[in-house]
């Protein structure tokens, strides 16, 4: 049995958009073992996925001597690493543990010293989406063409493994039929435009108008920020969850409600791989637009400024009016399309 380590140490969006590499995977070498190397707050993320085996902490590893780091990957017998995110001490770790296949993209120079095998990728001019890219380095190991858009959405699945608890659990269970659980997320910790909280204060009273629940979600800091537009709309809100739910429990709670909405940020990512109705607001300018970044999930959707190529705000992030342009109304008409979900079981990943 081949054991694929695949090296993603960054964001939560980052790491859910990798994981049609270890789908992948499984369909080229079936009953492989995938390890996911990453950091801990993308934990609960690799635990969620049905074909990640185990994951590997960056962080321990890091608090680590370099004999010692070295004598961990070693220890996971690994065929083959995949530096999708590239990472200079990782690269150097797996060249020193020895392990057989080392792929990295040639436009690192450091690959050069530490991969045996390069692949050329350039992500900041390409037209494919960030999942694509991420499959580009799988070539060597038998991914011998771009996969298609729908075939790789296909592989962006989390499950839950957490329980929420009873008491949410309860307010979820409280809506009447036809009406939907709706998640606002309004910020993105700098990751992304955002949409603005007066956006996402219209859209929750016209959602609340609508006869729908909206819940908040966002880290405790992002809830401390809030504090005001959440007192002056908590009319609209069925409940303000900001720093009330660990990782685990975000998937969960995003699990068992219809859908969110969001900028381009990692809990649109968690929403639409969860099979989750996900509407993620985007700007146009490259390389954030959703040709990049759109989320992928059987109900994932966007709304997007059409003004192509954008460079108005590449200077001044706050600024972007595109982003703003986007009016709730047009958020809300999506949403009224949506239908209530019931929770379903992640599909078996079948071979070829």
């Amino acid at each position: 049995m081949k054991t694929f380590l695949i090296s993603r140490t960054d964001a939560i969006g980052d790491v859910v958009l990798t994981l049609p590499v270890a789908g992948r995977l499984k369909q080229l070498y079936p009953g492989c073992r995938v390890v996911l190397l990453g950091r801990t707050y993308t934990q609960a993320v690799a635990e969620a996925c049905p074909w990640v085996d185990a994951f590997l902490n960056f962080d321990e590893l890091l608090s680590l001597d370099e004999q010692a780091q070295v004598t961990l990957l070693r220890q996971q017998q690994a065929y083959a690493i995949l530096h999708i995110f590239p990472n200079k001490l990782v690269a150097k770790l797996a060249r020193k543990a020895g392990v057989p296949v080392r792929i990295g993209t040639r436009n690192r120079l450091f690959h050069w010293f530490t991969c045996n095998q390069l692949v050329a990728l350039s992500r900041r001019h390409s037209p494919l989406h960030e999942a694509q890219l991420n499959l580009q380095l799988v070539e060597p190991l038998g991914q011998a063409t771009v996969l298609p858009l729908p075939e790789t959405a296909a592989l962006v699945r989390l499950q839950p493994v957490a329980a929420l608890p009873a008491v949410i659990q309860e307010l979820l269970a409280a809506r009447q039929p036809h009406q939907l659980n709706v998640i606002l997320h309004p910020r993105s910790r700098g990751s992304a435009r955002e949409w603005g909280l007066e956006h996402f204060g219209t859209l929750a009273r016209l959602l609340h108008q609508a006869g729908h629940r909206v819940f908040v979600t966002g880290t405790a800091a992002e809830g401390e920020e809030l504090h005001s537009w959440l007192q002056q709309h908590h009319q609209f809100l069925a409940a303000n969850l900001t720093g009330q739910l660990s990782l685990p429990q975000l998937l969960a709670f995003i699990g068992a409600a219809d859908g969110l909405v969001a900028g381009s940020t990692g809990p649109l990512h968690l929403a639409a791989a969860l099979g989750r109705h996900a509407l993620g607001l985007y700007p146009p300018i490259r390389p954030m637009h959703p040709g990049r970044w759109a989320p992928l999930g059987p109900y994932a959707e966007y709304l997007v400024f059409d003004k192509p190529n954008c460079q108005d705000c590449r200077a001044q992030p706050a600024a972007c009016s595109c982003i703003k342009a986007l009016e709730p109304t047009q958020a809300l008409a999506r949403i009224l399309s949506w239908q209530p979900l019931v929770l379903t079981s992640v599909p078996s990943i079948t071979t070829r």
